[in-house]
């Protein structure tokens, strides 16, 4: 494997359900400290990484994913649940989950739609796939409400999806590559760039929070100038998007990204024949949209590698993630003069 390939393979095994990211943070903390990288926590639980006392540019990626909340016991111990950011549940309907408890307990379940066998249910493939109608079987012995809660189990404890990583061909499929994918990228890029991290004013930001809409919107150095989110480039009808390629998003939902820095990066795109499209996202905001409505006073770009079946089981590939990172590597050269 790749190494950038090796780290995401490693930061998607670590559960990290939006809400709940002190795991994975804690690792990549530990993996760059190992390198030399300074890092310390803003107070809402963001990481950010830098070894220059005054950052001017920052490349922020989302650690945390789209998850799940115990939302209570059923008479029969089993859980319902609410969902944690835009889970598609028809594309998560059977897969596996941990359920972790506020005391540190895990167990394991299943996602189901409720009554789900159809020797007993002749409607089962019919049914809406939506909160309601489906829950989590616990993977315990349990036939009533209190044998669950006996085992610790309570409404709040999160609920972590298996990731299901496979890597075939250069492509690697898993949920969550929204956006572990992108902090792959910036973590193999910060590796590289260790020697001369003092020298360079540029500062990495791991969001905790993006899947809810608030996670990049504060704990920036004060000497931030611009902002460029490393988010999953969007591959689907109607876009440009590959998964071979780094995607440049000229706007989203939010609205149209600095025009300086996203022509600057378009430029250097083609300036260095990395795989790229410059492309419109329909449904889509990110943490520089969260910044922005914040009231940050720096500019703000987005790009990211193109990522298929976004929030399902989702696909990009090895080319995509290389793109994004030369391009990352191409825009601190070209501002900082290296």
């Amino acid at each position: 494997m790749e190494r950038i390939v090796e780290i995401l393979r490693e930061i998607l095994e670590i559960p990290s359900p939006t809400g709940y990211t002190r795991e994975v943070l804690a690792y990549i903390q530990e993996k760059l400290g190992k390198a030399g990288i300074k890092t310390r926590y803003t107070n809402k639980g963001a990481l950010l990484a830098y070894n220059h006392p005054e950052p001017r540019l920052v490349i922020a990626g989302h650690v945390d994913t789209l998850g799940a909340m115990v939302k209570g016991i059923l008479p029969d111990g089993h859980l319902s649940f609410t969902k944690l950011g835009g889970l598609l549940l028809p594309t998560f309907e059977g897969e596996y989950c941990t359920i972790i408890t506020r005391s540190g307990k895990r167990y394991r379940g299943t996602l189901l739609l409720k009554n789900p066998s159809v020797h007993v249910n002749r409607e089962a493939g019919k049914k809406e796939r939506k909160e309601e109608n489906m829950y989590i079987r616990l993977d315990e012995l349990v036939e009533k409400k209190e044998e669950a809660e006996k085992l610790g189990i309570k409404p709040g404890d999160f609920i972590a999806f298996d990731p299901k990583f496979e890597y075939v061909n250069g492509f690697v499929k898993a949920h969550f590559l929204d956006d572990k994918a992108s902090v792959a990228v910036m973590i193999d890029l910060l590796l590289e760039l260790v020697e001369i991290l003092e020298k360079l004013p540029v500062a990495f930001f791991f969001s905790p929070y993006e899947e809810v809409g608030h996670g990049g919107s504060a704990g920036y150095p004060p000497t931030t100038e611009e902002l460029l989110v490393v988010d999953m480039g969007v591959v689907g009808e109607g876009v440009y998007g590959k998964e071979t390629a780094v995607s440049i998003a000229a706007k989203d939902s939010s609205g149209p990204y600095d025009y300086g820095m996203t022509t600057k990066l378009i430029e250097l795109a083609e300036e260095r024949d990395i795989p790229h499209v410059v492309d419109v996202f329909p449904y889509y905001g990110s943490d520089g949209s969260a910044a922005l409505r914040a009231g940050w006073d720096f500019r703000v770009a987005l790009i990211g590698p193109g990522v298929h079946a976004s929030h399902g089981m989702e696909r990009t590939h090895v080319k995509g993630l290389l793109a994004t990172k030369e391009l990352i590597r191409a825009y601190i050269e070209e501002k900082f003069g290296l």
